[in-house]
C-alpha cells in the first residue's frame, strides 16, 4: 500500500473522478431539501488571489458539508465580466477587451477547478456574453414601461480634453486621469431607476435578514437614510416659492440665510447678469461631490442679491450660493441656522452673517454660540410663541402651523438618490433605448434584443467605440431614422441578478424559469468581502424585488444568510530610494538571516518590515495560489486558509502555517495507512470495550457533533479543525491491545476523513476508498453522533485545600457525598497539605469540586 502522500497525483486524480461523473451537476429534484451556495462571482483580472482563494474554499466547504446532511445542493460559478479595468488593459497591451477578458475568464478558471472547488460548471455564465445580458435589456425595457426608469440631465466628471464623461475613480486630484485636464461638472442626460420608490421597503426588511450581520444592515440602514421632516417654501419676490426640506423644524425661527446649490435655477437666474456670480458657479463645477469632501472643504458662497421671506416672521434673509449644496441632494436649497449647524457656523463667520440663537440646553445651562454651534436638541427660546416648547413638540407644532398656512408638509425623506445607470464607456450591456429625431427616447422592440455591443474593436483611450461609431448607432424605429442609445449601464446591474439567472442560466426563452427559481431561491448562504456591504447588496436585493413584482420570483429577499470573510493579509517589504520612495519587494524574495534580521535573498542586504497588510499589486506583497499549490498541494491551501482564523476576521498569511498544514495532512494520511496495514478491524462491541477505549469513543462522538455545529450553525471552520486535530491527538494515545481498539479506531479513522472532507476533499476522496467504500466521500452521509458513547461513566472533579488546586480525581456519576469525600481526603497529594492539620469544612460541589479547608 502507498505510505507516502503525494498532493499532486492524488488531487488530479479526484479531480478527474468528479469531471468524469459530472459529480456537482444538478438538477431540481422534487422531495429532496434544496440548499444554495453562492459566493460571489470574480471579475476576470487574469489571475486569482489569495482573497478569491479564501471566499471560494468558504463556499465549498459549506457546500460539500450540506450535501452531507442529504441536501441537493447548488454550487455555481461565473464572472463579472464587464467593467473600467478591462477597457484600461485593452488600451495598454492594445488587445480588445472580450479578448483579453476571454483569455482571462478561462485561465481563471483552470485556476479554480485546481482547487477542487465542486461547481456545477454548465451553469457558468459571464455577463459580457449576449445571451445573460439579452435578458436584462429585457428587463430594463419592461421597467420603462412600468415607469420606474426615466432620463434626466445629471451632474457628471467632463474631461474637456479627451471630450468624456470620467468616473470618480478616474478624477485624481481633481484631474483626468489620461489626459491631466482640470475636470468640470457638466450636466448630460442620464437614465435612471426609481429604486426610490421602494426605499422604504428596503429599509423595513432589513429587519427579516435574520442571519445578516449587523454591521451590513447598520451600513445600509444608514445609506437608506430615512428622515421626518418638513418640506418648506420661502417666498421669493417676483419669482417661485423656494423649497426646502428639514429634518430640523424647531430651528426655524434661527434661519438668517437661505443657500442654494451652484445649479439650483435661481443660481443661475442670478448669474445672467453678474460676472461674479458666473465666475463663481463656474469655479464651483471644478469641486468635488463626495459628501466626506464636501464636510471637510472651505465653505465658499456668494450673494445673489436676492431676498426670500421667512414662512412665519415674514422676515427677509438673503439667498446665497453655497459650495457645500448639492444639486442632486434634496431641493439643492436648505435653510441655514448657524447657531444650531456647524457646517452654516462657519459659512455665516466667513461671511458675517447673523447667528440666532433658538434652542438651549434642556437643564437651561448656557452655551457660547461664538465658538461653535449647538447641534443638540433642547428647549426653544427667542422663538416667539413657540418658545418653552421642547424640539419636540416644537417639531409637531411648527409642522402644523405651516401646513395650515398652506407653506410647508411634514414629509419623509431618503438620502437614498435614483440609481444612476447610465455609464459613457464601451465594456457594458448597451441601454436599450432608440433616440428619436424629436428628441424622445423609446425602448428596444423585444425581437432586436440583444442589441449587441461589438467585440472587435481597437481602444484609443479617448472615446468610446460605438460613440465614435456612426455606423452602430444608426437604426430606425416605424420606418423612421433613429438612433441607438450609446451609454452602457453600470455594471452593478449584471451583478444585481445573477444569482438568480444561475437558476437557469441556458434558458434562451425567458429570463427566468419561475418555477426553477423558487424552487432555488432565496440563496441559502451568500459569501463575500464586507467592500460589498452597500452597493452591490443594496442594489441586488432591489433587483430582486422588482423581479418579484413582474412574477418572476415569489420571495422577497434574494439572500437568507450571509458571510462577509475578511481579508488576506502578508508581510510587506521595501526600501528606500534615492529620492525618498518606497520599492516594495515581494514577501518570495526576503528571508530571515542567522541574525533573524529580514534581509533580500538576492543580495543578502538587510531590508525595511513594514508590517502585515492586505495583500495587493502595490505593495507587492500577494502571495500566487498556484505557487503554493505547486509546493504543498490544493488540500493544504485550503487547510491552511481555513484553520488561520475565524472566516471573518482578516487572515495572516504564515509559510509556517502552511507548512503545518501539510504536516497534519500527512499525519492523517499515515494514521489511515497504518490502521489499514494492520489488517481488517472487526466489529465494534460497545459492552466488550475498556474505559481507555470508552473515552476514545466518548471524545470522538462529541468532536463529530461540535465539529458539525461549527460547520452548520457558527460557520467557525478554524474550531472544527482545531476539534478533529485534539481527537487525532487521542486517537494515537490508544493502547492497541485487541480487536476493540481497532475496531473503535476504525471508526473513529472514519470518521476523521468525513469531518475534514468539505476541507480537504482531494485526500479525503483517496482515503475514503482506501478504507474500502465503493460510493465517493462526497455522497457519504455525515456522521452520525451515538449518544450512549457520551455517557459518561466517571467524572474529573478538582480537589481545592484552602482554595488551591491540589488534586483531581476520578469519580463515579452517581458516587455518594461521603465516598467522594473519603477519596479526596485519602489522596497523596492532598494528603501533604492537611497533615497534622485538623478538617474545619468539606464542601462538595457536585460535578465539579471538592473544597477542604484545613486548620
Amino acid at each position: 500500500m502507498e505510505e507516502q502522500y503525494h498532493p499532486q497525483a492524488i488531487e488530479a486524480e479526484a479531480q478527474q473522478y468528479w469531471e468524469q461523473n459530472k459529480s456537482f451537476e444538478v438538477t431540481e429534484q422534487e422531495g429532496k431539501e434544496p440548499y444554495y451556495c453562492l459566493s460571489m462571482f470574480p471579475y476576470p483580472s487574469g489571475r486569482l488571489h489569495m482573497g478569491h482563494v479564501r471566499n471560494y474554499t468558504i463556499g465549498d466547504v459549506v457546500s460539500r458539508f450540506q450535501r452531507m446532511l442529504g441536501k441537493n445542493v447548488m454550487q455555481p460559478m461565473g464572472w463579472d465580466a464587464f467593467g473600467l479595468p478591462a477597457e484600461n488593459a485593452a488600451i495598454k497591451n492594445k488587445v480588445a477587451p472580450a479578448k483579453w477578458t476571454y483569455e482571462n475568464l478561462e485561465y481563471m478558471k483552470g485556476q479554480l477547478k485546481r482547487l477542487g472547488f465542486g461547481y456545477d460548471w454548465k451553469r457558468e455564465l459571464a455577463t459580457c456574453r449576449p445571451e445573460y445580458y439579452r435578458w436584462e435589456q429585457w428587463f430594463f425595457t419592461k421597467l420603462y414601461e412600468k415607469g420606474l426608469v426615466y432620463k434626466k440631465m445629471a451632474t457628471v466628471n467632463w474631461d474637456p480634453v479627451d471630450q468624456t464623461v470620467l468616473a470618480n475613480e478616474q478624477v485624481i486630484d481633481g484631474r483626468g486621469w489620461r489626459s491631466g485636464a482640470l475636470v468640470e461638472r457638466k450636466e448630460i442626460p442620464q437614465w435612471f431607476v426609481k429604486i426610490t420608490d421602494y426605499a422604504e421597503e428596503l429599509l423595513a426588511d432589513l429587519d427579516k435578514l435574520e442571519h445578516w450581520p449587523e454591521q451590513v444592515k447598520t451600513m445600509q440602514r444608514n445609506w437608506i437614510g430615512r428622515s421626518e421632516g418638513v418640506e418648506l417654501q420661502f417666498e421669493i419676490e417676483g419669482g417661485e416659492p423656494l423649497e426646502v426640506y428639514t429634518t430640523r423644524p424647531d430651528t426655524l425661527m434661527g434661519v438668517s440665510y437661505v443657500a442654494v446649490a451652484a445649479q439650483h435655477p435661481l443660481a443661475k437666474q442670478a448669474a445672467a447678469g453678474n460676472a461674479d456670480i458666473a465666475a463663481f458657479i463656474e469655479d464651483c463645477s471644478h469641486n468635488k461631490v463626495a459628501e466626506a469632501d464636501m464636510a471637510t472643504m472651505e465653505k465658499k458662497g456668494i450673494f445673489t442679491g436676492l431676498m426670500a421671506k421667512h414662512p412665519i416672521t415674514g422676515n427677509q434673509v438673503p439667498v446665497w450660493i453655497a459650495n457645500f449644496v448639492l444639486m442632486d441632494y434634496g431641493s439643492g436649497a436648505v435653510m441655514a441656522v448657524p447657531a444650531h449647524d456647524q457646517r452654516d457656523w462657519e459659512f455665516a463667520k466667513q461671511y458675517d452673517l447673523t447667528i440666532q440663537q433658538v434652542i438651549e440646553a434642556r437643564n437651561g445651562e448656557a452655551y457660547d454660540i461664538a465658538k461653535a454651534a449647538f447641534t443638540e436638541k433642547g428647549t426653544l427660546i427667542n422663538s416667539g410663541q413657540f418658545d418653552g416648547l421642547s424640539s419636540e413638540d416644537a417639531f409637531k407644532a411648527i409642522a402644523e402651523y405651516l401646513q395650515q398656512a398652506g407653506k410647508g408638509r411634514v414629509k419623509v425623506n431618503y438620502r437614498l438618490r435614483d440609481w444612476g445607470v447610465s455609464r459613457q464607456r464601451y465594456w457594458g450591456t448597451p441601454i436599450p433605448m432608440i433616440n428619436l429625431a424629436d428628441g424622445s427616447a423609446v425602448p428596444t422592440p423585444p425581437e432586436q434584443l440583444p442589441v449587441k455591443l461589438p467585440e472587435d474593436v481597437v481602444m484609443d483611450g479617448v472615446q468610446s467605440p460605438i460613440k465614435a461609431d456612426p455606423e452602430w448607432r444608426k437604426t430606425s424605429y416605424n420606418g423612421e431614422a433613429a438612433e441607438r442609445e450609446t451609454d452602457t449601464f453600470d455594471t452593478f446591474m449584471e451583478s444585481s441578478w445573477y444569482y438568480a439567472r444561475y437558476c437557469s442560466p441556458n434558458d434562451d426563452t425567458q429570463m427566468l424559469d419561475p418555477e426553477k427559481a423558487n424552487y432555488w431561491l432565496p440563496v441559502n448562504q451568500y459569501i463575500g468581502g464586507i467592500e460589498h456591504a452597500i452597493l452591490h447588496l443594496l442594489y441586488s436585493r432591489f433587483f430582486h424585488k422588482l423581479m418579484r413584482d413582474f412574477g418572476l420570483v415569489n420571495c422577497d429577499e434574494p439572500y437568507e444568510r450571509l458571510l462577509c470573510q475578511g481579508m488576506v493579509l502578508a508581510d510587506c517589504f521595501y526600501r528606500e530610494d534615492e529620492k525618498g520612495g518606497k520599492n516594495w519587494f515581494s514577501p518570495t524574495e526576503v528571508e530571515l538571516n542567522a541574525d533573524k534580521q529580514f534581509v533580500l535573498k538576492s543580495d543578502g542586504q538587510p531590508i525595511l518590515h513594514d508590517g502585515m497588510s492586505k495583500m495587493s499589486k502595490s505593495k507587492n506583497n500577494g502571495i500566487d495560489p498556484q505557487v503554493i499549490i505547486d509546493q504543498h498541494g490544493a488540500d493544504t491551501v485550503r487547510l491552511f486558509m481555513m484553520f488561520a482564523a475565524p472566516p471573518e476576521q482578516s487572515l495572516e498569511w504564515s509559510d509556517s502555517g502552511v507548512e503545518g498544514g501539510n504536516k497534519f495532512l500527512r499525519k492523517i494520511w499515515r494514521m489511515v495507512i497504518s490502521h489499514l496495514e494492520a489488517g481488517p478491524a472487526p466489529a465494534l462491541d460497545v459492552s466488550a470495550l475498556n474505559d481507555q477505549q470508552k473515552d476514545l469513543r466518548r471524545k470522538l462522538h462529541e468532536t463529530i457533533a461540535k465539529v458539525k455545529d461549527d460547520y452548520d450553525r457558527r460557520l467557525t471552520f478554524n474550531t472544527a479543525i482545531a476539534a478533529v486535530m485534539e481527537l487525532s491527538n487521542h486517537m494515537a494515545k490508544l493502547d492497541d491491545d485487541g480487536n476493540q481498539s481497532r475496531a473503535v479506531m476504525h471508526e473513529a479513522v472514519e470518521a476523521c476523513v468525513l469531518m475534514l472532507a468539505p476541507i480537504t476533499p482531494h485526500v479525503c476522496h483517496t482515503l475514503w476508498q482506501k478504507l474500502g467504500h465503493n460510493e465517493p466521500v462526497i455522497d457519504a452521509a455525515w456522521p452520525s453522533v451515538d449518544e450512549s458513547a457520551l455517557v459518561r461513566d466517571s467524572i474529573e472533579m478538582v480537589i481545592q485545600v484552602n482554595g488551591k488546586v491540589r488534586a483531581k480525581i476520578d469519580v463515579g456519576v452517581d458516587e455518594a457525598k461521603d465516598s467522594i469525600e473519603a477519596k479526596a481526603l485519602a489522596n497523596e497529594n492532598v494528603q501533604k497539605f492537611i497533615e497534622g492539620k485538623s478538617i474545619a469544612k468539606v464542601i462538595v460541589v457536585p460535578g465539579k469540586l471538592v473544597s477542604i479547608v484545613a486548620k
